[in-house]
């Protein structure tokens, strides 16, 4: 095998997947389409390897967050903490409860969900900019119309399980979600997605720390790489074409999902 000849190729997979995913999240998002599968191709057990990356990848969407803080409307954060707070718990916690055989055979089926989420997302920001603009044009008072807490937080629930259990796609689920609810300018709509991805794998990266499940070793390697190229997406990001990113992202995550089909007809 490959690996018995090259010293430490799975590291160097490890790194530059990690870095790629840096770049791939802070230019377009879907990075851990590449830094999950290079944690289990360093042999760590599906489970954990999700909780690793998790951890991983947390500290790029913070600072996401600290840029785009100026666009939230604070009047919606108390249902959007409320619902990442237990969504985000709950499903880091059923992950942590899933036999490894099991979510390995779910891992195909939820990158492919992702990827699919991803691609289709495209046209989702555009209904959500034409949503925008209509409001711009009726006026403000369109924009800024009340949520109720209750329905929007039931609403957000399932969305931020799925971030703490998996969570590929899942910002761009909220943003819909949202704009279902009457967000209907694109600035705060992309803050509030980030805010409330970033809490729920906020609240899952607690939960796997406190219960052991994050391998130190690597997502350690995963975290400083992935900083380092969520450094130079961001320097990219405006120079780069949104639609040849986004068909980037989702031929590697239909890659990835097929790989996995594939060893596991093997297996």
């Amino acid at each position: 095998m490959l690996t018995s000849h090259i010293p430490h190729i799975r590291y160097i997979w490890l790194v530059v997947a990690s870095m790629i995913a840096g770049v791939i999240n802070a230019m377009a998002g879907g990075g851990s389409f590449l830094s999950f599968p290079a944690m289990l191709g360093m042999g760590v057990p599906p489970v954990q390897a999700n909780a690793t990356n998790t951890v991983a990848l947390w500290p790029g969407q913070l600072a996401s967050v600290f840029a785009l803080h100026g666009d939230v409307r604070r009047g919606l954060l108390p249902p959007v903490i409320t619902a990442t707070a237990i969504g985000g718990v709950a499903g880091a916690e059923v992950l942590l409860h899933t036999r490894q055989e099991t979510f390995f055979q779910l891992v195909p089926w939820l990158i492919l969900i992702g990827t699919l989420l991803f691609g289709f997302s495209g046209k989702i920001s555009q209904w959500l900019r034409s949503r925008s603009t209509h409001a711009h044009l009726e006026g403000d008072s369109a924009a800024v119309r009340p949520v109720s807490f209750l329905p929007l937080c039931l609403s957000l629930l399932p969305v931020c399980f799925y971030i703490g259990y998996f969570g590929a796609g899942g910002g761009f689920l909220i943003m819909t979600v949202l704009a279902l609810f009457g967000v209907e300018e694109m600035h705060e709509l992309n803050a509030l997605k980030v805010v409330a991805a970033c809490l729920a794998n906020l609240v899952a990266t607690l939960t796997f720390i406190v219960t052991g499940a994050v391998l130190w070793h690597y997502c350690l390697i995963a975290m400083i790489f992935a900083g380092l190229g969520g450094y130079m997406g961001a320097h990219w990001a405006r120079r780069s074409s949104p639609k040849v990113l986004r068909a980037i992202v989702v031929i590697s995550g239909c890659t990835v999902a097929a790989y996995f089909f594939w060893r596991q007809s093997q297996g």
